[in-house]
């Protein structure tokens, strides 16, 4: 018996990766506590590592691998790239808080990247098992990150409720993928495909395993009812965790979404667009009518990412290539907007301060005009005011579930960004028209300074010019899978 051997080089990024998280740690061993920034570096260089792998292995044909549950396209490449970028930024962003809060450790920076190969085999996978394998092991490293603080009795427990909701959701999402597999005899995403649209199984236990697999996805993808979690996670976390939870495993989840409900129950489109019709309007009410009551900015914050994610289910309820790209592009957008405001938010922290109340930004245009300018923009992105790229992710939604023929749900979104546009709106009130509570300087790093003034100015030149961005989305969409 001959034995072929796979073509590696699909997964060339994630071997890369693998090797070196594995060189991180015997690095981390090595070196003292003064010298702990060479591992921070090496996180670096593995990402850019990636980075210039995805980008020179490119193809653009379709790739299969590993028997099929593999696979490298166009979606799977321009997806690793902004996840390499966000967790990039993610870093040179938290470099500073994680050593004030005695996080700045090989441990954190190998949960990261750990959490990253996670992503890159979700994005990448195109069979059930490899799916929640990369699922698995995104969702533990999460949880450790989490609980890294064991002094913090607030970030313990935060992460035990993420430890037991996560385990919950990953059973159903199990339970759901073994009901489609009793019912298909396959496990391969486009096999599952081709005998769903045979019409020649069981109609009703596959819309049960489907029922079980949205379930699953909703808790990943944080919208209501199954978003129990995301208030206490993000006000109880270290900031800087809160922001890589917020802003990364969203492009993964978006990922995750394509790989297993539009390419693996594409057939099953009428099903599952009832569903997510459900948990979109559940998601834009709950979010925004409960951010509304929010002292604490990050549960403040926490609320606003369910009533965005509610906004981006609107993409893929149209069930069509442009709906998709429109879904993408505004998870795109949603990440530079998360990361720059969690970004802010780190900035106004030091030592023996968090900055998590919303008094915390009161006049903040007069201890530093510059940052309050470009929260500003941020604040006016994520409340989809033009000419910020916020309006127009919320208009390319919008424009496609209008085309899908869901008008009363296009009037029902415009209704709830109309509310939730009151409390972000009330964070510029406070930077410009309240007296500050403190005077303390706001002294940042050179790269963490020049990274969120290009960060908040993304934001109004990507309002200004968003074809370039949608382009790259819809390539990613378009091309064949």
């Amino acid at each position: 018996m001959n034995f072929l051997p796979p073509n590696l080089a699909p997964a060339y990024p994630e071997i890369f990766l693998l090797i070196m998280v594995c060189v991180l740690l015997l690095v981390d061993l090595m070196v003292g506590e003064k010298m702990r920034y060479v591992t921070y570096l090496l996180a670096q260089i593995a990402l850019f590592g990636c980075a210039l792998i995805t980008f020179t292995t490119s193809v653009p044909e379709v790739v299969y691998t590993f028997s099929g549950m593999f696979v490298d396209d166009a979606l799977a490449d321009v997806l690793k790239l902004m996840v390499y970028i966000t967790v990039s930024m993610f870093l040179v962003y938290s470099h500073k808080y994680l050593a004030m809060r005695g996080l700045f450790s090989g441990e954190f920076f190998s949960l990261v990247l750990f959490a990253t190969l996670g992503m890159m085999v979700m994005i990448s996978a195109s069979n059930f098992l490899i799916l929640y394998l990369g699922l698995e092991l995104l969702s533990l490293s999460l949880y450790a990150m989490v609980a890294l603080r064991r002094d913090s009795v607030v970030a313990t427990e935060a992460a035990m409720k993420f430890f037991i909701l996560g385990a919950l959701s990953s059973g159903f999402l199990l339970y759901g993928m073994s009901l489609v597999y009793g019912v298909t005899g396959a496990l391969d995403i486009t096999r599952v495909t081709e005998v769903i649209q045979s019409g020649v199984v069981d109609s009703t236990v596959l819309v049960v395993g489907l029922v079980f697999i949205i379930a699953g996805i909703s808790f990943k993808l944080s919208v209501a009812p199954f978003h129990m979690w995301v208030p206490d996670v993000y006000q109880g976390a270290p900031t800087a965790v809160v922001l890589f939870i917020g802003s990364a495993p969203k492009l993964a989840a978006f990922g995750f979404v394509m790989r297993l409900l539009v390419e693996g129950m594409g057939g099953m489109v009428a099903d599952w667009q009832g569903m997510l019709i459900i948990l979109t309007i559940l998601s834009m009410a709950v979010g925004n009518l409960a951010a509304i009551a929010q002292t604490n900015i990050k549960r403040m914050l926490a609320y606003s990412t369910i009533s965005h994610m509610g906004f981006m289910l609107l993409g893929i309820i149209s069930a069509d290539g442009n709906g998709y790209s429109s879904s993408m592009f505004y998870i795109v957008v949603y990440v530079i907007m998360t990361l720059g405001t969690f970004g802010m938010l780190m900035l106004l922290s030091h030592e023996e301060f968090e900055a998590e109340r919303l008094d915390d930004f009161k006049g903040l245009n007069r201890r530093n005009p510059w940052y309050a300018f470009i929260t500003l923009l941020l604040m006016f992105s994520l409340a989809g005011i033009p000419p910020t790229v916020g309006f127009y992710a919320k208009l390319s939604v919008l424009q496609a579930v209008l085309g899908a023929g869901y008008i009363w749900l296009a009037v029902v979104a415009v209704l709830f960004s109309l509310i939730g546009a009151f409390y972000y709106l009330r964070i510029v009130k406070l930077m410009y028209f309240d007296e500050p509570e403190s005077d303390a300087p706001i002294s940042p790093h050179g790269d963490v300074e020049l990274l969120i003034s290009v960060n908040g100015l993304a934001v109004i030149v990507f309002g200004i010019f968003p074809q370039t961005l949608m382009t790259l989305c819809v390539y990613a969409i378009q091309r064949p899978i």
